[in-house]
């Protein structure tokens, strides 16, 4: 039997060029495995090989989505695969929206079955797990042993035209299909198990998860403004200039808070954007792009605003977690709370 053939879509990082700076890397066609597809090479063993790996950019690719699609479409053509594999991207928000839209031109367009994996939260996976099948990974690279042997089992099922099991077997994201199954253990059994591991305070999964939407009661509108103190804070990262704090690209673990008393103007020589979820370059030349400060210095010298606040809170939301996130909303929102501020303007990329 021969093996089959697979082509690998990887990002710039992945293929070892580098980071952020060559995020606009063109598309390219090399041979055999690089990076993640080495790992894959080896889950494969006899059965498949990866024939060819196409590399791309995410800035470049979600930048010129229409021409991305149809060089990469044009690529995978030439080659006759029977399978399509896209990273994994884990939670890195370009990476797998890329990941996804090209799965599906591929699966659309080419009739050829593809897989990709992700972390749940990324953005990718939101948009992408009702139109294909994308293995849960976790948040970072740190996950990518565990994750490259369920890929590389559930994509020999693909190439293979194999029966796929249910999401909780096979190791994907639930995409709203039901696939039966058979449990070693009646239900009425189960549910005694978890209800007693429940009452014990002790943890269990849930064989029906509910939707979990947190809902934040809005505030009543500001009376007037002109007498408002207003705040600033930010999840795109801008930082004063070479990260004093050391505030991560991604995953952030910290939030940072920044004394703006007396700037008018967040230059391009006194700050930057330490995110590293999208093109810096338009927030290291001006950082007012993302956090307003010119903007709000006049409405404050005209009088339409009380004053700005004279710190800002910063942090990335790339990657960083829920949990987190509000343990630093929680933090810094007791210190604006304090300074009687009225007004917090929180801005995104």
């Amino acid at each position: 039997m021969s093996k089959f053939k697979v082509v690998h879509y990887i990002n710039q990082f992945y293929a070892g060029i580098g980071g952020e700076e060559f995020a606009d890397h063109k598309p390219e066609l090399r041979d055999g495995p690089i990076g993640p597809g080495t790992a894959f090479a080896g889950a494969f063993g006899d059965k498949a090989e990866i024939v060819k790996t196409i590399v791309c950019g995410d800035s470049y690719f979600n930048e010129n989505l229409g021409e991305a699609k149809e060089t990469l479409l044009g690529m995978i053509r030439e080659i006759d695969a029977d399978l399509f594999i896209a990273g994994p991207a884990f939670n890195a928000g370009r990476y797998g929206v890329a990941c996804g839209t090209i799965c599906d031109a591929v699966s659309a367009e080419l009739g050829i079955p593809v897989l990709t994996g992700m972390f749940e939260e990324n953005p990718g996976a939101e948009m992408f797990k009702e139109k294909m099948l994308i293995v849960a990974t976790g948040s970072s690279a740190a996950g990518m042993r565990k994750a490259v042997p369920t890929m590389a089992a559930l994509a020999l099922k693909l190439a293979g035209g194999e029966p796929i099991g249910a999401s909780i077997e096979e190791g994907y994201l639930p995409g709203g299909a039901r696939v039966n199954f058979f449990e070693k253990e009646r239900g009425s059994k189960r549910a005694v198990d978890m209800l007693l591991k429940k009452l014990k305070g002790e943890p269990f999964v849930t064989e029906y998860p509910m939707p979990d939407f947190d809902r934040v009661p809005p505030n009543p509108a500001v009376k007037d403004m002109s007498k408002a103190v207003v705040a600033l804070v930010t999840s795109g990262g801008i930082v004063p200039k070479n990260n004093p704090d050391r505030i991560e690209s991604s995953s952030a673990s910290k939030y940072g808070e920044y004394d703006i008393t007396g700037v008018d103007d967040l230059t391009e020589a006194t700050y930057e954007t330490a995110h590293g979820g999208y093109d810096p370059s338009y927030a290291n030349q001006d950082a007012d792009r993302v956090l307003p400060v010119d903007v709000l210095r006049d409405l404050e010298k005209e009088g339409r605003i009380g004053k700005l606040y004279n710190k800002f809170f910063t942090t990335t939301g790339n990657g960083t977690s829920t949990k987190s996130s509000k343990l630093f909303a929680q933090e810094f929102a007791k210190k604006l709370k304090d300074d009687n501020v009225s007004v917090v303007i929180l801005t995104s990329t």
